[in-house]
Order: C-alpha cells, then structure tokens, then sequence
C-alpha cells in the first residue's frame, strides 16, 4: 500500500486548521446566501434613487483591505461593543475571538461574491417568461420561486462554491477579528502564518500552502462544472 512521505502527512493541529477552515467558510457562505439573494433581487429588477451608492457599500468589502473589515467588525461585536455585550448578555452569542466571528467575517469579505453571481444570474432570466406567468394569474411570490430562482440557480450556486473557496484563503479578516487560535479561529491560512514565525517551519508553511492552493484550485473548477452543468440541463 502506498502512502505520503512522511513530511506530507498532516499533523493533528494541521488536519484540525484544515476541518475548521471548511466549516467556517460553509457557515459564512451559507448564512450570507440568503441576505446575498435578498439584495440581488432589487438590484437586479428595480430602479430607485441612490441605487449606485447602494451597490457600491454592498460590494464595498470586495476592494476594502481585509483588515479593515476585521477592524470594523471588531468594534461593532466586539464583547466590550454595545452590541456585541448585548448579543453576548441576552443570547449567549459571542462572536469575537470564536470560529462564529471568523465564519462571519469570511462570509462578509465573500460575500460581494454571491451578490454579483445572483444578479447577473437574475439580470440573465428572461423577462417573458415571468410575464406569461403573471398573464396566467401568478402572483408575485409564485413567479419568483416558480419561474425566476429555478432559473437563477446556476448562479447562485456558482457564487456559493466560488465565495466557499475564496473564504477558504481569507486571512486579514479573521486574524484581526478573531485572533489566531489553535481548534478554535486558526484556518489553514493563519496556521501557515504560524508555521513563518517558528524557525524551521518553511516546510510546514509550504505544505499547508499546497494543501491550500489546491482546495482554491478545486472549489474554482467545481463552479465553472456546475454552472455549466446547471445551465445544459435548463437549456435542454
């Protein structure tokens, strides 16, 4: 039976970052979904006054530094922050310092991601289609889960895989957020930043960067199968 050279092998803190970095970005990119949609939807179908300046501060973490947004998210939930003490006192919900912060702010720095994907998938619906649905006495809430989300579905889950994989590589967000914290926010990227700092951990470092290039690689090539996949089948 083959194996790994032994250098290769993941160590138990190395193969806890690697569990941890998949179940913080499927947490950010998941609970961002639903608000990503709720926002494409408008921005997608209507015109209103300030629309530009709205779409601009939705897609605003996209080009922000990511320590900004750590920054940012840190003296708002913050356990010293008025609602971040709050959430803290009546929910019991922390988010500073524990993998819930560093899911929030992975899926808060992706989530221009899923917002761009599902409105350009609702841009793409064709309109004709909603209006014979209307024609035949569909409702509002019946020609968007009936005719309108079937058809945006490629790009919603493009966006999801895309925003999964880009989540897996963020650092600047989580590291000033959250702190680096062994099982408990230490992803893939922050253990590689801790193998730098230990002399003798170059191989580590590039081990864990492998590891991390080829999740990226392959979270990037499963969107691209999906939505053309998706869009085969609805155009068959």
């Amino acid at each position: 039976m083959s194996t790994l050279p032994a250098g290769w092998v993941l160590t138990p803190v190395e193969y806890d970052a690697l569990l941890l970095s998949l179940r913080i970005a499927m947490a950010g990119v998941l609970s961002m979904m639903p608000f990503a949609l709720l926002a494409a939807v408008p921005l997608a179908r209507r015109r209103f006054v300030g629309k530009s300046f709205v779409e601009g501060l939705l897609l605003l973490p996209l080009v922000l530094p990511p320590v900004v947004v750590g920054y940012l998210l840190l003296i708002t939930f913050g356990t010293h922050e008025p609602l971040g003490a709050w959430l803290l006192q009546h929910f019991d919900l922390q988010f500073a310092f524990s993998w819930k912060g560093a899911a929030l702010a992975s899926g808060l720095t992706t989530f221009p991601l899923q917002l761009r994907a599902i409105r350009l998938s609702l841009e793409g619906v064709d309109l004709r289609l909603v209006e014979a649905a209307e024609t035949l006495g569909a409702g509002p809430l019946d020609k968007f889960f009936a005719i309108t989300l079937p058809l945006a579905i490629p790009g919603i889950i493009s966006g999801a895989i895309t925003a999964f994989a880009a989540a897996l590589g963020e650092f600047g967000a989580i590291i000033t957020f959250v702190s680096n914290i062994p099982g408990e926010t230490q992803t893939l990227p922050l253990a590689i930043y801790s193998a730098l700092q230990q002399p003798g951990g170059e191989h580590e470092a590039a081990r864990l960067a492998t590891l991390s290039a080829l999740l990226a690689l392959a979270g990037v090539m499963l969107a691209q199968v999906v939505d053309r996949r998706i869009r085969d089948r609805l155009s068959s």
